[in-house]
């Protein structure tokens, strides 16, 4: 959605055009579903609280592109952006949810006005439920997942989005120290939420909460 009245200032818009794009995509990320590295950023901010980071927007990646590039440089393939005030609470990555199997529960970040409200992310919710785990919308340390990672109680962790679909986690860098997850492989949880999902998408599992609509 873009702004078209034939106005030059800083205001909000009063007539906008609203269009959808639709086109074929290949996987996200270049090694398809293998795990993703990420790097955890406790330098930059992808939002601050009270700003737009519960919204779809364009301005949201601008804010995310400096720190992604510099990761990408160092061999990663996505930032983890920590919360803008104390930066120790995971928000989510730079293209996708995230969430932790943590404890045998599945963890991510309550939406607390800096969380996209992904429908990925609320289709993969409802899944997880129906699988029958315990899913937790509460404020988790950096210093959780590390340590979690290290002791076992971490033992998976993967990203939900409309184009990431569901992206499992190999590895999480921050301050230079290196965490691995599930030996370089996909976890089981993981690869059991992206075949349902996107055999719900294809047609090849059924859809319960009539989440396909054929035009």
């Amino acid at each position: 959605m873009i702004a078209t009245e034939p106005v030059l200032g800083v205001k909000p818009a009063d007539q906008y055009l609203f269009y959808i794009i639709l086109s074929p995509v290949a996987a996200y990320y270049s090694g398809g579903l293998s795990p993703v590295k990420i790097l955890v950023s406790d330098e930059y901010s992808r939002v601050p609280a009270g700003g737009t980071g519960e919204a779809k927007t364009g301005g949201n990646y601008a804010s995310s592109l400096y720190a992604s590039t510099l990761a990408s440089k160092e061999g990663y393939d996505q930032v983890l952006w920590l919360d803008s005030v104390e930066r120790k609470y995971v928000e989510e990555v730079g293209s996708m949810n995230i969430c932790f199997l943590y404890d045998g529960k599945v963890v991510t970040s309550p939406l607390k006005g800096s969380i996209l409200n992904g429908i990925t992310r609320r289709s993969i919710l409802t899944l997880v439920k129906e699988f029958g785990y315990e899913v937790e919308e509460r404020a988790l340390t950096i210093d959780e997942v590390l340590e979690g990672a290290k002791n076992g109680r971490l033992t998976e962790a993967f990203g939900t989005g409309t184009a990431a679909v569901v992206s499992p986690v190999g590895q999480f860098t921050y301050q230079d120290q290196d965490v691995l997850l599930g030996n370089g492989n996909a976890g089981e949880l993981t690869m059991k939420l992206y075949n349902t999902l996107t055999g719900i998408q294809y047609g090849l599992c059924e859809d319960k909460h009539n989440w396909v609509s054929l035009l």
